[in-house]
């Protein structure tokens, strides 16, 4: 095996690891790493200590227009554009950062982390399959995933402009909280 193989393969295997450290799925492994199913498997074993979990990927673009995940999609969307473009990041390089950034987030925040890495990868495949759009709130002027084609000119986010019931779990296991103490 030549050394250009060699590191090739190499950067494959960190690549694979990192992911199944953040927590990618079996089928993601497949799509953005280049080393045949079994060795992934193996691999998967190896790092999490359990098999790989089965069953089909998230297809739906329904879960990334709620409110909640709308708001940590496009969180995490606009940190990876921004690194694809400012950064000049081949993609999974940029993916993982971005990704890494968005937990680091979350965890300073102290709030629960809404966007897995393979609801993130499967925003990512929607927004290379133009299915996603980003559109600019009218209100904060923020960016926010919104389905392709979708007019957009008084387009008015979900921090802007809540739902009725957002919140309102938060609130009362709060209020839950307050009556324990």
């Amino acid at each position: 095996m030549t050394a250009k193989k060699l590191l090739e393969e190499l950067n494959q295997v960190q690549l694979a690891i990192e992911l199944i450290e953040l927590g990618a799925r079996l089928q993601v492994l497949e799509s953005e790493v280049s080393l045949n199913r079994g060795r992934l498997v193996r691999l998967y074993k190896e790092v999490s200590g359990k098999s790989p979990p089965k069953g089909m990927l998230p297809f739906s673009t329904d879960w990334f227009m709620t409110w909640q995940p709308n708001v940590h999609s496009s969180f995490f969307y606009n940190i990876y554009s921004k690194l694809r473009e400012g950064q000049r990041l081949e993609r999974m390089q940029a993916f993982i950062k971005a990704y890494k950034l968005y937990q680091e987030h979350i965890q300073l925040s102290g709030e629960e982390e809404v966007l897995a890495l393979t609801r993130a990868w499967t925003l990512v495949r929607f927004f290379e399959s133009d299915m996603f759009q980003l559109s600019k709130c009218t209100c904060c002027g923020l960016q926010f995933v919104n389905h392709a084609h979708t007019p957009d000119a008084d387009y008015v986010c979900g921090v802007c402009q809540p739902p009725s019931r957002a919140g309102k779990p938060l609130k009362q296991k709060t209020l839950k909280i307050r009556k324990e103490i």
